[in-house]
């Protein structure tokens, strides 16, 4: 499901006018990347969550060439899905 396809369902099964919802969609997902940006992690109730992980710098290896590389650190967000989701998955 793409974003445009989101927000189609959405507004057809809330009755809201696409832009109305366009707005609170890009409004979740702007304070979602702002949490992450501030390191601190999201929990939105019955879907999951999303949390910031550090990953520090190492040493890699090129698969190419086989030369050591170093890899930056880095952040990243990982998403666990609550166990309402899950359940519904087995469903």
């Amino acid at each position: 499901m793409t974003f445009n396809e989101l927000i189609d369902h959405v507004a057809k099964t809330t009755g809201m006018g696409k832009e109305g919802v366009k707005k609170i969609l890009d409004t979740t997902v702007h304070t979602l990347v702002e949490q992450a940006k501030a390191g601190e992690d999201a929990v939105i109730a019955g879907y999951g969550q999303f949390k910031v992980k550090d990953t520090p710098a190492r040493q890699g290896r090129n698969p190419g060439t086989g030369a050591t590389i170093e890899i930056a650190a880095a952040r990243k967000v990982a998403f666990t899905p609550a166990k309402a989701l899950k359940d519904a998955l087995k469903a």
